[in-house]
């Protein structure tokens, strides 16, 4: 994690993270997760789901370190790695466990990250990649947004695709009009947190686009490991922050959906 700016307070470590795995105890899982967040005073959401679990929960490094160790404990969750930044105050108002149809709503039930997962580029090699402007074997790149118009309107990629598109459940019909566009090139689906693009570069494998990757770990990750080289703006996240910067600290500007 980038270190924090000069005079900012560093007492609130925000986490996300996410697995697509089955998950057919449900109910207990999140009677355990909730009163267990809540003894540590967690504030956040846990998203659970037949496919698997999404989480984003604020607390102190102490607190935070003893849920990650608690999930990490369930054999499932064992290689959860979550993403890290920092803000002087919660950006949750309270704590929730859920239950969901869905860890994020793309209403392709048949996709399921959990059979086998699209090739990822990590954020070192995607930066390889931009700086020349090809992949390593000459291929034409396109960055491909899956996330919605007004998180694309906060920042994004140089040069980067996006459908305009208003909820991520839009996607495979407009990609579907625009699948033919990718011949011949690389392309990396793109997110905030990797969960969108992973099931983006799946479904983009199942209608036949040839060479396609997911940005591992999303655009925070993007962030945490290579700053912010060839992305302009801010990422828009889901809590009170609203976006951050490339250093992974609450933007300036505050924005609105």
């Amino acid at each position: 994690m980038p270190p924090p700016q000069k005079g900012f307070n560093v007492s609130v470590v925000n986490i996300s993270c996410y697995k697509f795995v089955t998950l057919a105890d449900r109910e207990a899982l999140k009677a355990d997760l909730d009163a267990r967040c809540r003894k540590l005073a967690l504030k956040g959401t846990i998203l659970l789901a037949p496919e698997g679990i999404n989480v984003f929960l604020a607390g102190s490094r102490e607190t935070i370190d003893a849920i990650v160790a608690h999930l990490r404990a369930d054999p499932r969750f064992a290689d959860l790695q979550p993403k890290e930044s920092l803000s002087a105050e919660p950006p949750f108002g309270r704590m929730r466990v859920r239950l969901k149809k869905e860890i994020i709503t793309m209403k392709h039930p048949l996709i399921r990250p959990e059979a086998g997962r699209a090739p990822s580029v990590p954020a070192a090699t995607l930066k390889q990649w931009l700086d020349r402007g090809c992949d390593e074997e000459g291929r034409p790149l396109v960055m491909l947004d899956t996330r919605n118009d007004y998180e694309v309107a906060a920042g994004t990629f140089e040069n980067a695709v996006d459908y305009d598109i208003r909820v991520f459940s839009e996607f495979p019909a407009r990609l579907g009009e625009r699948a033919g566009d990718y011949a011949g090139k690389t392309v990396v689906s793109f997110c905030t947190g990797g969960i969108r693009c992973e099931k983006a570069a799946i479904h983009m494998k199942e209608i036949g686009v040839e060479r396609v990757y997911q940005l591992e770990g999303g655009i925070l990750k993007y962030f945490e490991e290579v700053g912010g080289a060839h992305y302009r703006g801010d990422c828009f996240v889901f809590d009170e922050r609203e976006a951050v910067s490339a250093d992974l600290q609450p933007a300036a500007a505050r924005l609105h959906r």
